[in-house]
């Protein structure tokens, strides 16, 4: 089934599920009224609809039946009550091909199976795969990087679909489900690393004499451009930083800081330790 002729509904409307919703119609895969939400909050629910031209549906059993693709955007404590609302439904099983993409950070393939494939015979269970995603904070801007993981009964097409709808907001990588803790811990997790980085760079400008918003303005600039100059040179980092770093210079100077410091291993130990947080609250 070719994108455009699919209709796609959304379990929360939430910050990611909004950016999902913004970015397939900004660019112009599916119209409004290709696209059913149902939230828990009515105010939103409101919101979506006068802004985006989506239809809210206020019924999560109902709204699973009548779409074809259904993006899980409920918090991971909710997922539980949401999906055992849906496949105790008396419409639930009926029907085609249904495919479940599920953004609920932490929570895995094997539970969402679990719950939407107990009621099922193996021939309606095969005829609902499941993708999960972990996307990330910028595609808020369509500039996110997202990982997901096909379960079993995924199959080109789905892969395909999925990969269409996540790439409005971004670019997207296809990875076993035993990677998306390390996913996680690196995309999912990274842009408050970036921040942080952010943070400190604008604080030691000011401490160095600058006003607040020139370093802040430096330091944004500086990083876009050395995201830019990597991505348009396709070197790996260490050969530019040695290019930036001359003997005796002021660059010099600040990485023996770093190195000293073991910041490298620092940041690693970090995302490491953000890994294995992911993997606990998969369990």
């Amino acid at each position: 089934m070719a994108i455009q002729d699919r209709k796609i509904g959304f379990l929360g409307a939430g910050n990611m599920g909004e950016a999902i919703i913004g970015a397939l119609l900004g660019s112009g895969i599916l119209p409004g009224e290709h696209i059913c939400i149902n939230d828990v909050n009515a105010e939103r629910l409101s919101y979506m609809h006068k802004t985006y031209g989506v239809a809210p549906v206020r019924d999560n059993a109902r709204l699973f039946a009548e779409c074809d693709t259904v993006v899980l955007a409920v918090k991971p404590q909710q997922m539980t009550d949401v999906l055992g609302e849906i496949s105790s439904g008396p419409e639930y099983g009926v029907g085609g091909r249904t495919l479940v993409i599920s953004i609920a950070a932490g929570f895995p393939i094997r539970k969402i199976e679990a719950l939407l494939y107990g009621p099922l015979d193996e021939d309606r269970a095969r005829r609902m795969p499941i993708i999960r995603v972990m996307p990330n904070t910028p595609a808020l801007v369509l500039a996110g990087m997202s990982g997901m993981s096909p379960n079993r009964h995924a199959d080109a097409q789905d892969i395909e679909a999925a990969m269409e709808i996540l790439g409005a907001m971004g670019k997207v990588i296809v990875f076993e489900e035993e990677k998306l803790d390390a996913v996680t811990a690196l995309s999912g997790s990274g842009p408050a690393y970036v921040f942080y980085l952010i943070e400190a760079m604008t604080h030691a400008g000011v401490a160095a004499g600058l006003d607040p918003s020139d370093a802040a303005e430096l330091t944004l600039g500086t990083l876009d451009g050395a995201v830019r100059l990597i991505q348009a040179r396709g070197e790996p980092p260490e050969v530019l930083r040695r290019k930036v770093t001359s003997p005796g210079g002021t660059t010099e100077a600040a990485v023996n800081v770093l190195e000293r410091n073991n910041v490298r291993r620092h940041i690693v130990d970090a995302i490491l330790a953000a890994a294995r947080r992911a993997e606990e609250l998969s369990r």
